[in-house]
């Protein structure tokens, strides 16, 4: 008989092919409709790795401050050929690569936990394979790893981190704190480490298992099975858990001179929520009060498994896995870690400017439902663990196969129904793409006419995909980009102020969209307007053309 781990080793290698079969058959078709690009943040990913050696300043400075830097720097090598940037295939890569990963992930997280002590079970199998299934063919997710959008690798990592942490656990529990738990912790920090460098759940995420970690060595101590390896395990894992977001602390206390430049900063989620905020009325549903929070979080997570008229089914099948586990089932404690993101996104509602608007609630539109695929590994694992508890508690096969099937209908039937009424995150994409890109197309194609090497003046912080539609290379663009973030609020020596003070000399097109840093401080006495495009629901962007010709742009 194969042992647990070739057994389980084989059939994730077998997972990982049919994964990567899902994956890029549903990246061909929606690339051949034009739609990996639906997401403006996706233009804005694929720009900002493209700004690090394509820019009149080139450089890791380009990474900016708000979002953390993994998923571009992992862009990069794709981003080289102009066309893997133009078609947005260059940022898919990595989110693709990083799907595969997270279906082989929820399997070993489930075939591990369930087959504790033992050779491969039948039942652990089965399961192991029902939660792969929940979690890689769920359609929201097979449209958002086919987009340069950043969830697909943080649910990879997140769902790596709780596979090693889960191992850890498990061997200090089986033996005494050896040199496989440590290497377990370990992996886990290194997992947690790039979750931090993705997205900011990863911060939150690496408290909750410090504070996990810290109990489970505690534990070990108390019970004699304590060793000098896991101490120094557990302070390795640690630092490398903590490094890199003290790393990002210190890289805005460095460049722009505040620490929590990426929190409070002018391009930050509280101060955008700030602007656009009426007087005397909620920013948006949630702030200030977590319980409506959750409840918004949690529905947006309902809402990225079955569709709105199915009321809470899953949601109540989730709960039941996790009774379970606290009832019955406590050796499986690690699995409640699934549930992470809960607390993480009511407190980023309720208090962080994190809106999340949905069809079904008030406003009644579509806005950042993609946080709630963050519950997705919860769903992927929990339900299947209902389903293997209620066939554990009668010896009667049919109950067993009857449970399997269930579980395999109800997952069948409400993934059938998303696609039928189109995935929610592909509609939130598509809708509140619509406008920007109608103006992005019109602008490009104005611009293919121009003279190939001629040099722009923009700011590219909400537009730049009209660039990349034209094929212009961002070295040809002096954007806000290109100045000295330290120097704030001006850079008198950057190219960004003394294009805006006299553009003549550096540039010959100046694009400027109504209300932005352009259209508000640049020197208009040397421009003159030579088309404005208007389009509805978005800024008219006028195309000036310096007068006179101008000089050397390089000075």
């Amino acid at each position: 008989m194969r042992s647990r781990n070739t057994d389980g080793n084989s059939e994730i290698f077998l997972l990982a092919q049919l994964a990567a079969c899902a994956s890029v058959f549903s990246f061909l078709v929606y690339l051949r409709h034009n739609e990996i690009l639906l997401y403006g943040d996706a233009v804005a990913h694929i720009n900002i790795a493209r700004r690090i050696f394509d820019s009149r300043t080139p450089g890791l400075l380009q990474l900016g401050t708000v979002w953390l830097p993994l998923p571009h720097l992992l862009m990069v090598p794709f981003l080289i050929s102009n066309w893997l940037w133009q078609t947005g295939i260059g940022g898919s890569i990595p989110s693709m690569i990083a799907y595969i990963f997270g279906v082989a992930g929820i399997f070993r997280l489930v075939h591990g936990a369930l087959s504790e002590g033992v050779s491969a079970n039948r039942g652990a199998r089965l399961a192991a394979w029902g939660a792969a299934i929940i979690y890689g063919a769920n359609p929201n997710l097979i449209y958002m790893q086919a987009t340069a959008m950043t969830e697909s690798l943080y649910l990879a990592l997140f769902v790596w981190a709780l596979v090693y942490f889960t191992e850890f656990a498990r061997a200090v529990r089986a033996s005494d704190g050896a040199q496989k738990p440590s290497s377990a912790l370990l992996k886990c920090g290194w997992c947690v480490a790039g979750a931090c460098l993705t997205r900011y759940d990863g911060w939150f995420l690496g408290g909750v298992l410090f504070v996990a970690a810290l109990a489970v060595v505690w534990r070990a101590k108390q019970s004699s099975r304590s060793s000098s390896g896991l101490k120094i395990a557990f302070a390795k894992f640690t630092l490398i858990a903590a490094a890199m977001p003290l790393l990002w602390l210190a890289y805005n206390a460095v460049v722009y001179r505040n620490a929590l430049e990426f929190a409070n900063g002018p391009y930050s989620a509280k101060a955008i929520e700030q602007k656009t905020a009426v007087p005397g009325t909620p920013a948006h549903p949630g702030t200030d009060d977590l319980p409506v929070a959750a409840s918004y979080f949690l529905k947006a997570a309902e809402l990225n498994v079955l569709p709105n008229n199915w009321h809470r089914l899953w949601l109540l099948l989730l709960i039941a896995g996790t009774v379970a586990i606290l009832t019955s089932q406590r050796q499986l404690w690690a699995l409640l870690l699934l549930w992470t993101p809960l607390p993480f996104y009511m407190l980023s509602i309720a208090y962080g400017g994190v809106p999340i608007f949905l069809p079904p609630w008030w406003p009644f539109s579509i806005y950042n439902a993609r946080y709630g695929l963050q519950l997705l590994p919860a769903f992927a694992v929990l339900i299947p663990l209902c389903g293997y508890f209620l066939a554990k508690l009668s010896p009667d096969v049919k109950v067993k196969i009857g449970a399997a099937f269930s579980v395999l209908v109800l997952v069948g039937t409400s993934y059938a129904l998303v696609w039928r009424s189109q995935p929610i995150l592909f509609r939130e994409a598509w809708i509140n793409s619509r406008s920007r890109n109608a103006l992005e197309s019109r602008l490009a194609a104005i611009l293919r006419r121009l003279p190939t090497n001629s040099n722009y003046l923009m700011y590219l912080g909400n537009h730049v995909g009209a660039m990349e539609q034209a094929g212009i290379p961002l070295r040809q663009v002096i954007n806000e980009g290109n100045h000295r973030p330290w120097e704030t609020p001006r850079d008198a020596k950057g190219f960004w102020e003394r294009a805006l003070a006299d553009p003549k000399q550096y540039v010959q097109y100046v694009i400027a969209f109504k209300g932005d840093d352009v259209d508000r401080q640049v020197n208009k006495s040397q421009l003159a307007p030579i088309v404005v495009v208007h389009v509805l629901e978005q800024p008219a962007a006028t195309i000036y053309m310096t007068l006179p010709a101008t000089g050397n742009p390089s000075r």
